[in-house]
């Protein structure tokens, strides 16, 4: 027998933190070692490991401080969130914190955006892992690959969120062993003494050397930001998986805690060896990608293969996070009269069926527009969406500044997680948020996703209002 939904929104009573079966009719499936490694390997996005060269190109050994700013505003962003979330697990999160403090407009608009964003990733993840499968076996052509991945990522999430978390657990697993061996070659290759390496021993010293930290100038950090803040996204996810685990409020807050060394580990501190190990404007960065290009100089046989092998992994857990986080707030939209009934449905394993269906149902049909009309239909998607990170992390701010008084109010003792400086460093945040949008108008790339990403979002809030007029009349 299907569970039925309740059609509660976050301002019914919380649920209890301790509780087996969900009361939505999710099930707690996620162990805590699943929700430690979805909090760990969330921050670690494809877009590090292949993106990362063009932010050194632009801005030399400075990228550290692009990162670092950009690792800063996340932390914050997370930091609130945490307090919202530790206080009222929700599968919906962030979007069913806006419906209660911003107003209905606001949850159904950033829930839509949100998965809209994700649907699109689908896509994008789905080609790039299919291009990897293809260059191994050349026999299956890439359209077929991208099939293969998206119906066995599909069933994976069908058949339980445990089967969810497990893969998500190796795929995090990998990415996050990885990077911790990365950094320990790479650290002990710039001071001379890995064993079987000829590397001599370089210190610091490319990070002042070919024209100093600041090589193209204090500008570059700018534009590094605009280059590495959209491999940030992801680290959210965590607190809707956490409605789904056994001690939601313990698993939040332990997320929340650990999320400045995830950040300085994984993203400072790989980057860091980066640009230490090699010249900033080495050819090779650009040509191989800036870890095989540091793997290269240390003298790592394989280099190009054992890349490739970890990117393909972080794809597909791109892939499986992207398509739960997508269903899990299609499931919430549901719940809370915003999406069709039958997304807040879920079956006997706890699982929201149609919400998982409709959302692979988009990502098929947005992986048929990347390989038919990739310059026109599926640049359109990619623009529209570029830019919805950056509104998600904005309408959390704003919904903090609300929803910090209501949960005082109503219920101060589950306030375990509270934003630090409340509520100047949210503000600080905001500014920071909206300088990076304001900013990104004046790049010639960024132009684009910042305007079709407002005008689809306009588009959206203006549905939410129609339908909340004729809803009243």
């Amino acid at each position: 027998m299907s569970a039925q939904p309740t059609n509660t929104d976050v301002a019914s009573p919380p649920r209890d933190a301790g509780r087996t079966p969900s009361d939505d009719g999710l099930r707690a499936g996620l162990k805590n070692r699943h929700l430690s490694m979805i909090a760990i390997g969330g921050v670690i996005g494809a877009g590090l490991f292949v993106g990362s060269g063009s932010g050194i190109a632009a801005a030399g050994p400075g990228i550290l401080l692009s990162y670092a700013l950009v690792g800063t505003m996340v932390v914050f962003v997370m930091r609130m969130l945490g307090e919202m979330a530790a206080a009222r697990p929700s599968s919906g999160s962030f979007s069913a914190y806006a419906d209660r403090a911003l107003g209905r407009w606001a949850g159904f608009s950033i829930g839509w955006l949100y998965w809209f964003f994700w649907v699109v990733v689908l896509a994008v993840e789905a080609t790039a892992g299919a291009k990897i499968l293809e260059g191994w076996i050349p026999a299956v052509p890439q359209w077929g690959w991208a099939l293969i991945v998206m119906v066995v990522l599909t069933a994976t999430n069908l058949a339980s969120v445990a089967s969810y978390g497990e893969f998500e657990f190796w795929f995090a697993g990998i990415k996050v062993v990885a990077i911790a061996a990365f950094i320990v070659i790479g650290g002990l290759a710039v001071f001379g003494v890995l064993p079987g390496s000829g590397h001599e021993a370089v210190g610091l010293t490319h990070l002042t050397g070919h024209g100093g930290f600041l090589p193209n100038g204090s500008g570059a950090i700018l534009t590094g930001i605009l280059m590495v803040v959209f491999s940030f996204m992801g680290s959210e996810i965590v607190t809707l998986a956490a409605g789904e685990s056994e001690n939601p409020r313990r698993a939040v807050t332990k997320a929340t805690n650990s999320v400045i060394w995830r950040i300085g580990i994984f993203y400072l501190g790989s980057i860091l060896i980066v640009v230490s190990v090699l010249d900033w404007d080495d050819p090779a960065i650009a040509e191989k990608g800036s870890y095989v290009a540091a793997l290269d100089v240390i003298g790592i046989p394989h280099a190009g293969q054992i890349m490739n092998v970890i990117v393909l992994t972080a794809v597909l857990s791109c892939l499986n996070s992207g398509l739960y986080t997508a269903s899990r707030m299609a499931f919430s939209l549901g719940e809370r009269g915003d999406a069709p009934k039958a997304f807040a449905r879920t079956n006997s394993r706890g699982v929201p069926q149609a919400a998982i269906l409709g959302s692979v149902v988009f990502g098929f049909v947005a992986v048929f527009f990347n390989y038919q009309w990739p310059d026109t239909v599926f640049l359109f998607l990619l623009n529209s969406s570029g830019a919805v990170a950056l509104f998600v992390w904005l309408v959390i701010c704003f919904t903090q500044l609300k929803m910090r008084p209501i949960l005082l109010r109503e219920s101060p003792e589950k306030l375990v997680v509270r934003m630090w400086l409340f509520p100047y460093l949210t503000w600080v945040t905001i500014a920071m948020i909206s300088f990076v949008l304001v900013y990104m108008l004046t790049d010639d790339a960024g132009r684009d996703q910042v305007i079709l990403s407002m005008l689809v979002a306009a588009l959206v809030v203006a549905v939410s209002l129609v339908r909340d007029r004729l809803r009243s009349n």
